[in-house]
């Protein structure tokens, strides 16, 4: 990485925490998705959907992933969370002259048309990346890099934009075998 790379690097990392403080953190008494009880709740369609934001999380995204040289060439994972930042870390290659694809994973297989449950580029047989915008369990991961599997893609790595520290990394490594990478945790948002 040359020093420019770097700089710019670490500028969009801090724009990106700046806006995800500023627009994604919410601090109320919530029950997540897992079912556990929160008194905080990150939402980061605010931050993936954010015109600024979506960028910079597909840059922040692409360069976590080359620093801890994963090498894919498709990038997704279960539909709605990860949607969004897939098609930013695509864009985010894109405009480095890389050819990422992006890819959504179904939580079941269709039963119609194709009947697949992952659409998108055909991922069989290449190295991807399964991400998404937040994990408390690591299950909505875990569904898709089974998914993937299933579909014949090779999993490099597990990544997620804020880990909340509540065990995912833990099981996401244990169960499906790989990395699992983030580019912040909860503590850089001022949570406790």
């Amino acid at each position: 990485m040359t020093a420019d790379t770097f700089a710019e690097h670490s500028s969009d990392r801090a724009r990106l925490l700046e806006l995800i403080r500023e627009l994604a953190v919410v601090r109320k008494k919530v029950t997540l998705s897992s079912g556990v009880e929160a008194d905080y709740y990150i939402d980061l369609r605010r931050i993936t959907l954010h015109s600024e934001a979506s960028a910079l999380v597909g840059r922040v995204m692409l360069a976590l992933l080359d620093d801890a040289g994963i090498d894919f060439q498709s990038a997704g994972g279960l539909t709605m969370g990860a949607d969004p930042v897939g098609t930013a870390v695509m864009h985010a290659a894109s405009r480095e002259g890389r050819s990422i694809d992006a890819f959504v994973v179904r939580k079941a297989q269709k039963t119609y048309g194709m009947a697949r449950q992952v659409e998108g580029p055909d991922v069989a047989g290449r190295p991807v990346v399964v991400l998404e915008d937040t994990s408390t369990t690591g299950g909505s991961a875990l569904t898709a890099v089974e998914g993937v599997r299933k579909a014949g893609g090779k999993v490099q790595a597990v990544a997620v934009i804020v880990d909340r520290s509540t065990g995912s990394k833990e099981r996401i490594e244990t169960e499906a075998g790989v990395p699992y990478l983030f580019a912040f945790g909860k503590d850089e948002l001022g949570l406790a």
